[in-house]
């Protein structure tokens, strides 16, 4: 073999040596994992699926075998968390999973659906939880539709509101101040058959908590598929219900001793202001109609108030139910405290949450953000900012 030849095989063993190394030496994409065991199982076929926005994608599958373990590795490049799910014939678990997180799984066969458990997941946990209580709501529901003590209407009547039940303690117990997590999104977007639990549409407050957890995945994912399509949804829900009249209905429940619950809507300007920004100032939290009888005269007293002791910490969060926007933002101009708009009115989640039972009416909050009366408990206002300032 003379040395021209000889020197290109070794040229081109140097060439193939210095390619492997550079794609040996390349990173890998992160991997999340999804581990452990489906006891009872053996011999059935488990998949792991994305839940995409544009429906089921299979992403790997196994076949178990004694004891069920399982162990599922895949680089999601996708720039939000992303749910899937792990299925057995029609048995599921919903996860919600990051790019590098690691989620243990420990379930039963033949009801591993809603007989399992989680770890190093807090999002997985929380949709176990929404899981189990969707599961028992559609067993209320089922059997109400089966009771034959009740007549068409009285059973409609009673679903409905077993629904309206539902939704305002997942509203509550985990949406609110929890608005960027995947559960969150997940929650809105539960179903029952082929029946979407939350209404992101046409139910006026169904939309105002779709909104909210839009605005916070937007911030948190702008350039997510995920954000970009509920931020779609919350824009058609807003155009649908915006000159609806929802009407009022108040139970007897009363507004929670401490804390607040929070909201956030728009200023004159169109930003966002929400109140539990004003934390470490005394707040007055005034629901107003500014069309409303003697309206210019409270103002009036909110400026005295206002100019008195903002200077010490006090702040105003007042919240417009006027049904025009243009004369909202008109007589507000020149005001200087925090006025923002409520386009639901009195449709709103937030007139029954804090049990509003007419309008003019306020609440105080502390500098802690702690809820500590409401104007028919409140015998003298100055004296009761004073004591909190």
């Amino acid at each position: 073999m003379n040395k021209r030849i000889l020197s290109k095989i070794k040229a081109s063993i140097l060439g193939i040596s210095a390619l492997t190394a550079m794609f040996s030496c390349t990173p890998k994409a992160p991997q999340f994992h999804i581990e452990g065991h489906i006891n009872g199982a053996k011999d059935t076929t488990l998949y792991l699926e994305a839940m995409t926005i544009n429906g089921l994608e299979l992403v790997d599958s196994v076949r178990l075998t004694e004891g069920g373990a399982f162990s599922f590795a895949y680089a999601d490049t996708t720039s939000c968390p992303e749910l899937y799910r792990l299925r057995i014939g029609g048995q599921v678990i919903n996860l919600s999973i990051d790019s590098t997180e690691t989620v243990g799984i420990e379930a039963k066969w033949p009801n591993m659906a809603f007989d399992y458990t989680v770890k190093g997941s807090g999002n997985c946990d929380t949709i176990r939880i929404l899981s189990l209580r969707l599961a028992n709501l559609e067993k209320r529901i089922l059997a109400m539709s089966e009771n034959r003590n009740f007549t068409f209407e009285e059973r409609d009547a009673n679903i409905e509101n077993m629904l309206k039940e539902y939704k305002d303690s997942v509203k509550i117990d985990f949406i609110q101040n929890r608005y960027d997590r995947t559960s969150s999104y997940y929650a809105l977007f539960q179903m029952i058959g082929q029946l979407s639990v939350f209404d992101l549409q046409n139910d006026a407050s169904d939309v105002q908590w779709g909104n909210a957890v839009a605005n916070a995945w937007l911030t948190k994912y702008p350039g997510a598929l995920r954000t970009q399509n509920l931020c779609n949804i919350a824009l058609r829900g807003r155009k649908n219900t915006r000159h609806r009249t929802v009407e009022l209905n108040i139970d007897n429940e009363k507004v929670k001793e401490t804390g607040i619950i929070d909201m956030g809507f728009p200023d004159i300007n169109g930003h966002e202001q929400r109140l539990s920004d004003l934390k470490g100032k005394v707040v007055l939290l005034d629901f107003t109609a500014y069309s409303a009888e003697k309206s210019q005269e409270r103002i009036m007293l909110m400026r005295e108030l206002y100019n008195k002791y903002h200077g010490r910490g006090f702040e105003i969060y007042q919240v417009s139910l006027d049904p025009d926007e243009h004369y909202w933002k008109t007589v507000c101009k020149g005001l200087p405290w925090v006025c923002v708009f409520n386009q639901e009115g009195i449709a709103s989640d937030m007139i029954t949450l804090y049990q509003v039972q007419q309008l003019n009416t306020y609440f105080l909050i502390d500098r802690d953000n702690n809820l500590v009366n409401r104007a028919e408990n409140i015998p003298d206002l100055e004296k009761a900012i004073e004591a909190l300032l």
